[in-house]
């Protein structure tokens, strides 16, 4: 991973590094037309310099805006799940996921504002906690800070594994499914939520063929790439991450990189396979290590769940 992400890295800047060259050749050239007097006209204004012009401008505030606006610009996104499973009875998930907290602050402040004023019966992390062992003081302080009615739940990431669960999350008032699943019951009805460690995706058949047909069941898993073996296994609605929408995205074409074996099938958003309805969360923060802290066309995540029968 880390590699592809060096080289995705180089090729961006060699391509800048084209286009600052020419604009540098351009632009010299222009000076040398004006000391002589009788000399070639510049090519500083001809056709072919300013398309260089007008696509170094857009590579410069694209550059900008991955750096300096989009990863700070956290999107709130609400989906209808209907259910004749729980009645009358209406549930409110909230889903956060791939935080990578950095030494830095970003959006965490603004994350535990945002899920708190949706008042949720349940949160879920769905993996990725920080990028470092330095960030954990923010991690804990962020999860502390979020409130949930029922009950806070998280699953392992595959991101950094320097750190024991229990240290991890100390503190943070949230539950963490390893091979587990929890009953809970709002107005009478029972519904269940199953988790997965990341590395324990060999367990997901031992886990979740335990699921009842009559029950609204929830599976928790950092990554989509087991929507394909589970749907037989009654789960109503996979929650994961991991992708991060690809982090940049290209117009007309979609995510660079999503490190999902099914490539951008399932990059980002909302997929019904099956019987099952997969919802994949962008994340909050960014890959660490070598990586660029930067996003392009795919915004940090919040995911607001309602689900219930049809009003």
């Amino acid at each position: 991973m880390p590699f592809t992400i060096k080289m995705t890295v180089l090729a961006v800047l060699a391509i800048a590094a084209v286009i600052v060259a020419v604009e540098v050749f351009l632009l010299v050239d222009h000076l040398r037309c004006k000391r002589v007097e009788d000399g070639p006209k510049s090519k500083l204004f001809s056709m072919p310099a300013i398309a260089v012009h007008v696509i170094a401008l857009t590579a410069v505030l694209c550059f900008c805006y991955g750096l300096f606006v989009e990863p700070y610009w956290l999107e709130v996104n609400e989906i209808r799940i209907d259910t004749d499973k729980l009645g009358n009875v209406k549930l409110r998930i909230v889903q956060i996921s791939d935080l990578h907290c950095d030494t830095k602050m970003r959006t965490e402040e603004k994350l535990v504002r945002f899920v708190n004023a949706a008042k949720a019966d349940i949160v879920v992390f769905t993996g990725d906690a920080l990028n470092g062992p330095e960030s954990i003081a923010l991690f804990r302080k962020t999860m502390k800070g979020l409130h949930a009615s029922i009950a806070k739940l998280a699953v392992r990431g595959n991101w950094y594994r320097g750190i024991e669960s229990s240290e991890l999350f100390e503190g943070t008032g949230f539950e963490i499914l390893e091979r587990d699943t929890v009953k809970f019951e709002k107005g009478g009805k029972e519904f269940y939520i199953s988790g997965l460690n990341f590395w324990d995706r060999n367990y997901s058949g031992e886990l979740l063929s335990r699921n009842s047909p009559h029950s609204f069941n929830v599976f928790l898993y950092h990554s989509p790439d087991l929507i394909e073996d589970i749907t037989n296994f009654n789960v109503d609605l996979y929650l994961a991450g991991h992708t991060h929408g690809g982090q940049i995205a290209l117009p007309f074409y979609g995510p660079v990189l999503t490190f999902s074996k099914f490539g951008k099938k399932y990059s980002s958003g909302f997929h019904r396979v099956g019987k099952t309805d997969l919802y994949v969360n962008r994340g909050v923060g960014m890959e660490g290590g070598s990586a660029p802290r930067a996003r392009f066309l795919a915004r940090p995540e919040i995911t607001i769940f309602d689900i219930g029968g049809e009003d």
